[in-house]
Formats: structure tokens, C-alpha cells, sequence
């Protein structure tokens, strides 16, 4: 039986809706995001005329999020964390209507949630709070260039602390097990010969003649020594070197990097840290989008579960990640 998520969606406005956005999108659970301006006075504004203060709308991002996995509540909750709440019109170093903090909905079930939240949050302060709470009225998307500025500006101006991002992504993750390395006699046994070469002898596969290297299904790979999770098909892109490419591990602390300077190169090995398997190195010449950076990963090293069989062979937590 297929398996659909049931979506929710609230507004939240925040100041600047670039560092906003791309807060919320950390957040394990958050399907998609969408900036714009929230209960214009003006049919379909701009951003020149958003900014003059005359359209009443607020820079706000619209939030499609799955709250089987992420609820309203701690939602909210980490959205509180990027704000002042007590500030009127004005986060960080912008001022100005448009800069308004808010919470703007759709169901009017969500109400209670809110104004529980609310409360508690006030419940910390001495001075009132000032996030605004309505219907919402309307929702104007952004132009083009606004849409995931962080990620295609990742040096661009933001009035959150970067620190933030990473309390985002770790606030709900997924439980993790504990992943320990087979013995060598296990490891002889389960792995066919080059899976054993590249990942307990440090070989290199072919380029263009491995089983990743066109994947383009989506789900995630996993260490095939040990079962951990290590990458999702979300982070994979094409790099023409004829080996799967990353742009980041699922999580930085899953990887050990090792200088590596076999065959008269200087390089920088990657190890899967539980299971100490060789899976390829590390360098500086991807995606600048993506953050720059590109893993190139023996296949070998691998194990692929598509996204359909995730749930089924014990990996559900991390569908959320794979789009």
C-alpha cells in the first residue's frame, strides 16, 4: 500500500525572509518553502513596493511541512529561536512594516496550538510579545531571485546566526542506531571481492564502469559494510568524473577525513566513521550552490535503497530528506 503524506502549512514571517527560509528548511519534516508577502492591501506586489511600506505585507515564508514528523508546536517553537519576539517591526538591522514578525494560518484548528505557543513564549518575557497572529489574508510569491537566495547566495546577507542552521537540522533528527564494523571474516564473507578491496584496502573502482555513477533514482545510500546511512540522492549530482557525487554527507559527523598522499598526490580520503570503510576523498571544485564541495564516493562503497523501499527496509526516518 503506497504510503501519502498528509501536508500542512502555516506562514510564518520573521524579518528578512532570506535567513527565514532557509532556517526552515533544515528542519527535518518541512516538505517545501516558499517566500513572499503575506496580507498585501495591494494585489501582487513587488518587492520595490513591498519595501516603500505603502502594501501592509509582510516578507513572510510559506511552509509545507508533514506533522507526522515535524508538529505545529515544535515548529513554532524553533521559529521563536531565530526572532525577537518582543521587537516591533524591526529584526536585526532591518526596520519596517514589511519586517514584521508573524504567524499567519489557514485551519483554524491551528489557533489553539498558536496561542499555546505564544503564551509560553510570553511566559519568558517581561515586555509584551509582538508576533502578529491572523488568517491569513493572501500570499504573493516572491520574484525568482528571492526564492532559496541562501542556497544560491551561500555568502549572502543574513540576520541569523549561522549557528542556528545546524540546531535546525539536528532539532528532530531521526533516532540513530548504532552502527558497529563486522569482523574481518564477516566482512570476507558478506562483501564480494572489489566491494572488499575498495572499502578495507583503500582501491578505486573504475570511473564510468561502477553501479552508481548514473543513479538518478532517488533515495539513500547507505555504508555497505555497516548499514549506516551516509548520503541521499537529494545531495547527488553530476559531475562528469564517472564516480557518484555528493555535495555533503547526510551528517558531517558521520564522515572521518584523512590526509592522503598516495600515487604523489595530496588529497583528502573520506572514511565512514562507524565502519571505517574506505569510501573515496573529498574536493574543492563543486557545486558553489551546494556549498562547494564534492564527495566523490566509490560505488562499491555503497549500497543504494530507492526511496519506495526506505520505509520497508528500516530507513522511514529519512524519507523527509530525499525530494
Amino acid at each position: 500500500m503506497k504510503h501519502f503524506i498528509i501536508a500542512a502549512e502555516i506562514y510564518l514571517a520573521g524579518g528578512c525572509f532570506w535567513g527565514t527560509e532557509h532556517f526552515l528548511k533544515q528542519i527535518r519534516g518541512v516538505e517545501s518553502t516558499q517566500v513572499g508577502y503575506a496580507n498585501s492591501i495591494i494585489t501582487n506586489p513587488t518587492y520595490q513596493q513591498v519595501c516603500s511600506g505603502e502594501t501592509n505585507a509582510a516578507e513572510t515564508v510559506k511552509v509545507i511541512y508533514d506533522p507526522k514528523t515535524i508538529d505545529l508546536s515544535l515548529l513554532l517553537e524553533l521559529y521563536f529561536k531565530t526572532i525577537d519576539p518582543t521587537s516591533l517591526n524591526q529584526q536585526g538591522n532591518d526596520r519596517g512594516t514589511q519586517y514584521r514578525t508573524g504567524i499567519y494560518y489557514t485551519n483554524k484548528d491551528d489557533v489553539p496550538v498558536i496561542n499555546q505557543a505564544i503564551q509560553t513564549l510570553a511566559n519568558q518575557y517581561k515586555t509584551p510579545i509582538a508576533i502578529e497572529v491572523k488568517p491569513l489574508a493572501n500570499f504573493y510569491p516572491a520574484e525568482n531571485y528571492h526564492q532559496d537566495y541562501l542556497d544560491k547566495n551561500p555568502n549572502g546577507y543574513c540576520h541569523i546566526n549561522p549557528a542556528l542552521f545546524e540546531m535546525a537540522r539536528k532539532a528532530n533528527a531521526p533516532q540513530t542506531k548504532s552502527y558497529q564494523k563486522p569482523d574481518d571474516a564477516t566482512l570476507r564473507k558478506k562483501l564480494s571481492a572489489k566491494q572488499y578491496a575498495v572499502t578495507q584496502k583503500n582501491a578505486t573502482e573504475p570511473a564510468f564502469r561502477n553501479e552508481y555513477w548514473d543513479e538518478h533514482r532517488p533515495g539513500i545510500y547507505v555504508d555497505v559494510t555497516t548499514g549506516e546511512p551516509l548520503f541521499v540522492s537529494t545531495d547527488k549530482f553530476d559531475s562528469g568524473c564517472g564516480w557518484p557525487s555528493f555535495s555533503k554527507p547526510i551528517q558531517k559527523e558521520l564522515i572521518a577525513e584523512k590526509k592522503d598522499t598516495t600515487y604523489g598526490m595530496v588529497r583528502t580520503e573520506v572514511r565512514s566513521k562507524s565502519g571505517d570503510a574506505h569510501l573515496g576523498h573529498v574536493f574543492t571544485d563543486g557545486p558553489k550552490e551546494k556549498g562547494g564541495l564534492r564527495y566523490c564516493i566509490n560505488s562499491a562503497s555503497l549500497r543504494f535503497i530507492p526511496k519506495e523501499k526506505m520505509k520497508e527496509e528500516g530507513y522511514g526516518d529519512y524519507l523527509s530528506l530525499v525530494k
